[in-house]
């Protein structure tokens, strides 16, 4: 490994250990909530809600603690885990285009801009920032790395966003209402 892409990656170590392992965290968390919401027995909707909603959120996490991973490992040069990171961004931007049309599909819940904002719209950016700095990583590898990094707290963000707006929704909307219609 050259000096430039050893110090260039060494430098971004901590970072890539403290996303990783949020991700991951995150993305077991995510598992516990929704199964401790399921067994509620409460909660009714459908997979294509979850599928719009909820497992968009799984799949950022496990993105972000992909790319970290990648980014972490002892690489001789910065082309191979440039491709490898812009892999993920560019599946992150097809499945960005999946979610989209889940949610416009979906009948059990009408989102409003935030969600749009949020489910769609900033997962679209992450990625296409993730895919255009991971493509530039051997050119540009400061800056790129500096918007890799962005682009995975962007994930991170709209992960914990979106999961705990998903647990607000179902505790102060769903489950008021199904309390209500057993009244």
């Amino acid at each position: 490994m050259d000096e430039t892409t050893m110090s260039a990656l060494h430098a971004w170590e901590t970072f890539y250990v403290i996303v990783g392992s949020s991700a991951g965290a995150l993305t077991g968390l995510q598992f516990v909530v929704l199964t401790l919401i399921t067994e509620s027995g409460v909660i009714r909707g459908s997979s294509e809600a979850l599928a719009a909603f909820g497992s968009p959120n799984v799949v950022h996490f496990c993105l972000a603690l992909l790319v970290s991973a990648i980014l972490s490992a002892p690489w001789h040069g910065l082309g191979t885990p440039g491709i490898a990171a812009a892999l993920c961004g560019a599946g992150g931007l097809a499945y960005a285009c999946t979610v989209l049309r889940r949610a416009v599909r979906q009948k059990d819940y009408k989102p409003v801009l935030e969600d749009w904002i949020w489910h769609t719209a900033l997962p679209f950016i992450a990625y296409v920032v993730l895919t255009v700095a991971a493509v530039t990583l051997p050119r540009a590898a400061t800056a790129s790395l500096f918007a890799i990094a962005a682009s995975e707290l962007l994930l991170l963000f709209i992960g914990i966003h979106n999961a705990w707006d998903a647990i607000a929704y179902h505790v102060f909307v769903t489950i008021r209402k199904a309390r209500e219609g057993r009244k």
